[in-house]
């Protein structure tokens, strides 16, 4: 699912509590201060470009010099609530406003990553989104170690997904059985990805093969909890072949679990996602939800009622696309 060193900004290096400017008691930082702890994302950074005097050209040429190229009608229309970054490049500009503006890191950020207009304005993220993107980092460079290219020869046409949260609200582990259809010659393997949840181990983390394959080479990240695991199938699949394979995760290893996400590159065939709750800890609400991209607000909302002797909840999707597919519950 990160950045690099923050850099010191035209007027120095930033504070050591990493915590910006220290806001008056009234006037533009006091306005500042107000709208990073509540937003919009708009009006935070409209505040902060006031508070730091800077045109939008000159803005714009700070993004320059980082390597991030956004236009001063972008940046005019972020702060004017007419459109909102989503795209990688415009996100890559929001983390470097943070620092050309003398922001607290993820000030800007995770004003985009909190879906405050859809209700949930009080539910913390499971992830920031900084730890998201250093998760896509090791991933990238734990599948380069694999020397497993991004698509793998591969076209999910289905995937069924169960997973399971034990009595200490742990994520224990999950499930997957998977269709997928190949779109060139030679195709034997496919590369299944764990992300754990904060603070697990990946090291205890089993991996089963459980039909139609079996457990190739192994690779995990500690500090981010990522682990890919190729899972080998017994043929080398031709260009249209078909195969059918499961497999599983057994985890175990974090605290309280309070969602599950799964993330598309590439639009697909269906999904079915279901959570099931041990008789012992069962959440007082649940909720589906989609999101374009890690940095983009949630949408789609759907409540989910617990079924199956009140102990789980699923959704299924017969087409997916592009983005994140999750489902988020409350303990009480």
């Amino acid at each position: 699912m990160r950045h690099g060193t923050r850099l010191a900004d035209e007027h120095g290096t930033r504070p050591p509590d990493g915590h910006g400017a220290v806001a008056d008691e009234g006037g533009p930082e006091a306005d500042l201060a107000a709208a990073l702890r509540t937003g919009p994302f708009h009006v935070a950074l409209r505040s902060a470009i006031a508070a730091r005097r800077l045109p939008l050209q000159r803005i714009r040429h700070h993004l320059a010099t980082q390597g991030v190229h956004v236009g001063v009608t972008s940046l005019s229309y972020w702060q004017q609530g007419a459109r909102r970054p989503q795209r990688a490049e415009s996100l890559r500009a929001v983390r470097a406003l943070e620092e050309i503006l003398r922001l607290p890191e993820e000030s800007l950020i995770r004003l985009l990553v909190q879906p405050s207009e859809r209700g949930d304005r009080d539910r913390p993220a499971a992830r920031s989104y900084r730890s998201l993107v250093e998760a896509a980092d090791v991933l990238r460079s734990l599948l380069a170690e694999l020397g497993a290219p991004v698509d793998g020869g591969l076209h999910t046409i289905g995937h069924h997904e169960r997973v399971r949260i034990g009595a200490l609200r742990e994520l224990v582990g999950r499930d997957s059985q998977h269709i997928v259809r190949a779109h060139r010659d030679g195709v034997d393997r496919y590369v299944a990805i764990h992300y754990g949840d904060p603070g697990c181990a990946p090291d205890r983390v089993r991996v089963r093969a459980l039909e139609n394959c079996r457990t190739g080479r192994v690779r995990w990240h500690q500090g981010t909890g990522v682990m890919v695991a190729e899972l080998l199938f017994d043929t080398r699949l031709r260009a249209g072949d078909t195969h059918l394979f499961g497999y599983g995760f057994d985890d175990g290893t974090a605290g309280a679990a309070t969602e599950y996400v799964r993330g598309f590159t590439y639009a697909g065939g269906q999904y079915a996602l279901q959570i099931r709750f041990d008789d012992r800890a069962l959440p007082v609400r649940c909720h589906r939800f989609a999101q374009q991209s890690a940095a983009a607000p949630r949408g789609g909302r759907q409540e989910l009622t617990l079924s199956g002797s009140h102990r789980s909840v699923h959704v299924v999707e017969p087409q997916v696309r592009a983005g994140i597919l999750g489902i988020a519950w409350d303990w009480e």
